[in-house]
């Protein structure tokens, strides 16, 4: 880990901060004239295949933000790769899966073995390290099982997820294998990142809330469980984030990530009640309020503030990524903000924390991890 002392990371083990943390997922993308030019050069999939270009990338989007933590620059889709499953980006669609998965002879092919193959995205994450060299905690990433597994078996992105649930009803075997897979694939790429110097791991389960909780708790909750289980072995605090998601945070809980991200659907202090304040929470601003104009993204940023309560463990972020035609000036003003909006409330009320955790029942308490 390259800043285990950083408020990032202390904020996502619920420790006390001076301030609240902030970072913004997608900070770096299509919003910025300096990643706008590197895609002039090379592809998506050629940044993230190029250690130094997305290092580059990932350091420049966190020094011009002035932000508390990076996010190594990478593509959820990078594991279908090396698992066997072919894919490529298609102007104005997205992501296309070359040969969907559909039947028990696909998930057989899946291979497991070659997650070492995405050594790349450790190197950039080592470079990035390198460079904050402990000023600036690096955030690796992975997707989520079910979130990887629509992809796969729909071929690309989906309104309905038939296909996924349709193998999830009528072929429970086999979405229990392919779900297996990819969870030994997504944790050994994953530790590598927290090995090659990531401080914490963000799971992203971009597409989870199109489920029911009966069937987020049947077919996702053992699998995402076990992968969280796994990676906390490497010492490196858990994000577990799902847009969505607001219906499934009391069973997303029980994965037991030390940080809930939570998404802009659900108000800050009733998603933390939801969790029964058992881990921190990420969020949760709506990307678009990035268009309006200064007076209303300060008062709805300050609003999470408040609703935060100065409590142990809120991380400032969005409730979704940074969208791609965002004014860069309000993203920086924000995080600016942010910063200074929390370290004048913790200023001026330096037992805040103290009574907010006190407000909670006893419950709530809960031992930071060494």
């Amino acid at each position: 880990m390259s800043a285990p002392d950083s408020i990032f990371v202390r904020a996502c083990k619920s420790q006390a901060t001076e301030r609240t943390p902030v970072w913004f997922m997608r900070q770096a993308g299509r919003y910025m004239p300096e990643y706008r030019a590197v895609r002039r050069e090379y592809s998506l999939i050629e940044i993230c295949k190029k250690p130094k270009v997305a290092a580059e990338v990932t350091i420049t989007a966190a020094e011009i933000l002035g932000v508390d933590a990076a996010i190594i620059f990478a593509d959820l889709l990078l594991p279908l790769e090396v698992m066997g499953l072919g894919f490529h980006f298609a102007a104005g669609e997205g992501p296309v899966i070359e040969k969907p998965v559909r039947t028990r002879a696909d998930i057989n092919q899946l291979r497991t073995d070659r997650a070492a193959e995405l050594g790349y995205v450790s190197d950039a994450v080592n470079l990035v390290a390198k460079h904050f060299s402990g000023r600036v905690p690096v955030i690796g990433f992975c997707g989520a099982p079910f979130t990887l597994a629509s992809y796969m078996i729909e071929g690309g992105g989906s309104r309905h997820y038939l296909n996924t649930k349709k193998m999830m009803y009528n072929s429970p075997a086999e979405w229990n294998e392919l779900m297996r897979k990819l969870v030994a694939v997504t944790t050994v790429y994953s530790a590598a990142q927290v090995r090659a110097g990531a401080d914490v791991i963000q799971i992203f389960d971009s597409w989870v809330g199109c489920l029911s909780v009966e069937d987020y708790r049947r077919y996702v909750l053992p699998h995402v469980t076990a992968m969280v289980k796994q990676l906390q072995k490497t010492g490196a605090p858990i994000i577990y984030f799902g847009t969505d998601s607001a219906t499934l945070l009391p069973a997303m809980n029980e994965t037991g990530a030390e940080v809930m991200g939570l998404d802009w659907r659900i108000p800050l202090d009733k998603g933390w009640s939801d969790l029964n304040y058992r881990c921190a929470v990420q969020g949760n601003l709506d990307p678009v309020l990035l268009y309006a104009d200064w007076t209303e993204l300060k008062s709805r940023a300050e609003h999470i503030l408040q609703l935060a309560a100065g409590r142990p463990g809120h991380i400032f972020n969005l409730g979704h990524g940074i969208l791609p035609d965002t004014p860069v000036e309000n993203v920086k003003s924000l995080a600016r903000f942010v910063q200074e909006y929390s370290a004048g409330a913790a200023t001026a009320n330096p037992d805040r924390s103290l009574r907010a955790e006190a407000r909670g029942p006893k419950s709530q308490a809960r031992s930071p991890k060494p």
